[in-house]
This record gives C-alpha cells, sequence and structure tokens, in this order.
C-alpha cells in the first residue's frame, strides 16, 4: 500500500545517477554543489552557515530534526539550497525547541529529500567529489534535470560572498548567551577593544565570542576599501568565513594585501578569511575533492592538537607561501592540508577551521584570546 504521506522526490547528479526518495519541507526544486557534513549535532547552525550558501547539504547522521528549532542558535539568515538526510523526524523534543524542524524548513524554503541511501550517495561524492546536482519534488525528467545541471556553473571561479556579505555595517554588541555555552566572558573592563569586521559571510557565534572576549564590532561589507577600514580607527581587523571561491574575491584579495602590508594592526582570519589571507600573501588555493565538513577534524603542530570544527571546500597549497614571509603554524592532520598560518614580524594570523564553534568543540577558543592579547600589547 502507498504511504498518502510520503511525496515522491528525487536527486540527479551531474553524472546522471538517480537517488528517487520523498520530500519535506519546501517543495520546488534547487540546484546546486552537493557536499556532506560528518557531524553528529548541530544542524540549525550548519544549516544557516552562509558558508553552505550555493549548496545541498547530505547530513551523514541518519536522523535530522529531532531536536526541532529554537530562536537562539541560528547563525545568520543566509540557508543552504537543500538538505539531504536518511530520515528526518517530524516529532520534536526538546526544552528549547520552539519550532518542528518541517514547519521552519517551509518558511525558509529549503527543501529537503529523504528516504535514500546516504551512505552511497557519501561514497560517490569521496570517490568522484563534490558535483552538482538538482533535488526536485516537481514532475520534471531525468534529461530535464540534467539540463539545469549542465547550465549551471560549478563552484570553481564563483564569487558568493558578494551575495551573501551585508550591504551596510552595523554594530554588534551581543556576547556567548553563557546559559547555554559555559564558556566564560574575558576582560570585563570598561575599555573596549574596537573590531573592524570584514564580512564575507560572517556567522552569529564568531561575533558572539568576539564581544564575549571584551570587543565592540563594527561589521563591513566585503567590498570594503582600504579607507573604509582604516577611518574607524580600529584596534584589530578581522576577515571571516564564507562561501564560494577564494580566489574570486578580488576585493577581499586586495583589502588584505594593502592591510598587511600596513603590517600596524592585528588582524585575524578564519575559513575563507584564512584563503584570503594566503592568497594575498602570494599563495594560490586549489579545490579539495569532497571538503572538510565536519566537528571533529584534528589539527596542529608539534604534538599540539585540537579538535576542530570546519566547512570549507578550498584549501591553500602550502608550496605556494614563501618562508620568509610567512609560517604554517597548523596542518589538518587527517591529510595534511594547511590549517593555520601567521605572517612573519607581524601581528597576524589565521586558522582554516571555526574557533567559535558553532557547533563544536571549544578547544580552538583560545585563538580570540590571542587576538585580544595582540591588541592588548598595541593599547
Amino acid at each position: 500500500m502507498i504511504n498518502p504521506y510520503k511525496k515522491n522526490a528525487k536527486l540527479v547528479l551531474s553524472n546522471g545517477i538517480v537517488f528517487p526518495g520523498f520530500f519535506f519541507g519546501a517543495s520546488g526544486t534547487a540546484i546546486g554543489e552537493i557536499v556532506f557534513n560528518t557531524g553528529m549535532t548541530g544542524y540549525q547552525e550548519v544549516i544557516t552557515d552562509p558558508s553552505y550558501y550555493g549548496q545541498l547539504l547530505t547530513f551523514t547522521y541518519p536522523e535530522i530534526g529531532n531536536t526541532g528549532i529554537n530562536f537562539e542558535d541560528s547563525e545568520s539568515n543566509i540557508n543552504v539550497k537543500g538538505i539531504i538526510v536518511r530520515n528526518f523526524s517530524s516529532n520534536s523534543s526538546n526544552w528549547r525547541s520552539k519550532k518542528n524542524f518541517n514547519q521552519w524548513l517551509v518558511e525558509k524554503n529549503i527543501i529537503g529529500l529523504y528516504g535514500i541511501d546516504t551512505r552511497a550517495l557519501v561514497k560517490i561524492l569521496r570517490s568522484s567529489g563534490a558535483m552538482n546536482g538538482v533535488i526536485t519534488s516537481l514532475d520534471k525528467t531525468d534529461e530535464s534535470c540534467l539540463k539545469i545541471i549542465c547550465d549551471t556553473p560549478k563552484m570553481e571561479g564563483l564569487n558568493l560572498s558578494k551575495v551573501v556579505s551585508t550591504k551596510q555595517q552595523y554594530l554588534w554588541k551581543s556576547h556567548t548567551q553563557t546559559i547555554f555555552d559555559l564558556r566564560k566572558r574575558y576582560y570585563e573592563s570598561s575599555k573596549k577593544l574596537k573590531i573592524v569586521a570584514i564580512d564575507f559571510g560572517i556567522k552569529n557565534s564568531i561575533l558572539n565570542r568576539l564581544v564575549s572576549h571584551g570587543c565592540e564590532v563594527l561589521v563591513l561589507p566585503s567590498r570594503s576599501s582600504l579607507n573604509d577600514v582604516l577611518s574607524n580607527k580600529p584596534d584589530g581587523i578581522f576577515f571571516s568565513n564564507g562561501p564560494g571561491d577564494p580566489s574570486s574575491v578580488s576585493e577581499g584579495i586586495d583589502l588584505a594585501k594593502s592591510l598587511i602590508e600596513y603590517g600596524e594592526i592585528p588582524m585575524f582570519g578564519i575559513c575563507l578569511g584564512h584563503q584570503i589571507f594566503g592568497l594575498a600573501l602570494g599563495g594560490s588555493t586549489y579545490k579539495l575533492p569532497f571538503g572538510h565538513r565536519g566537528l571533529n577534524h584534528p589539527c596542529g603542530e608539534n604534538n599540539k592538537i585540537e579538535i576542530t570544527s570546519q566547512n570549507h571546500g578550498f584549501a591553500i597549497d602550502p608550496n605556494s607561501l614563501s618562508k620568509d614571509i610567512v609560517r604554517i603554524t597548523h596542518y589538518n592532520l587527517n591529510d595534511n592540508t594547511v590549517a593555520g598560518l601567521e605572517v612573519n614580524n607581524k601581528p597576524i594570523f589565521s586558522v582554516q577551521y571555526h574557533p567559535e564553534a558553532g557547533p563544536g568543540p571549544h578547544d580552538s577558543d583560545y585563538l580570540f584570546k590571542k587576538f585580544v592579547s595582540l591588541m592588548l600589547e598595541r593599547c
């Protein structure tokens, strides 16, 4: 007997493989790069991370949605294009839950696909690499879906940060809600360190951690000029995470070059910001086969290891960096890709991972303290 509550949908990959399943959330058609996240928790933060903009996200954890949606954990108003799960929970069971997961997806216009073998899909992505695909709940032929994919550009060369970045500057004063996060607040003095944060797709958790470490954060658009930054007389400058190909973010690379040459103000970059620093320092980036997306990636050097949260599809080529200019401080210990760097003789550093841990382990929170210490030394 056919279940009347199951509504047919399918996923079509660019290599022609089709996964029939059922849809939940919004209906329609979504096109994007298919990637996978191995985290076992934090689906609300992951779905609202702007770094996933333009992508169809596969969760490897078998059931998603059982804790519902709350009003505190969303990282932005930017969402993934669609999600793919083995199963989703139509029931919510958590004291913080305010909305049903399915209802929230409808409101956010996010298409969900369930009932497929996500293990088989991830094996394809691991062997063939991330690729474009289509999720559709409409009556579209496989051929028409492949035509849509063929007409859609690949991730290489796309500057998506300019799409997700704020259009107007704004001041952020909220700190981490310690009722949900036991990490303490630092530097409760009356003096606030002024940070200018360049928004390439910034997460709320990053802003919260900067404020929790004693900073007042002015967020500027990704297109900001050197004068826009310096006219605010910042104590420090932050380059955020974001989506797309880092080599295409020319305005960010040019700004980083100018600020690194200026060299007097402490600077901190994460994820896309880290890659932009690498490019501004004369390095090059390349696309990883299937990227790093999860909450348990080991990173470090010299027997010091951090378990980190990551979400990126590109990496810096270590052979492209001059040892006279920059030092690599961290490696991803799964594949030895560059995970951190410092500029020689300047208060500038960056990491490939997400030390704000939204979601994820708190091993790397010390990096915010390091950034603050560099600023305090110069006040």
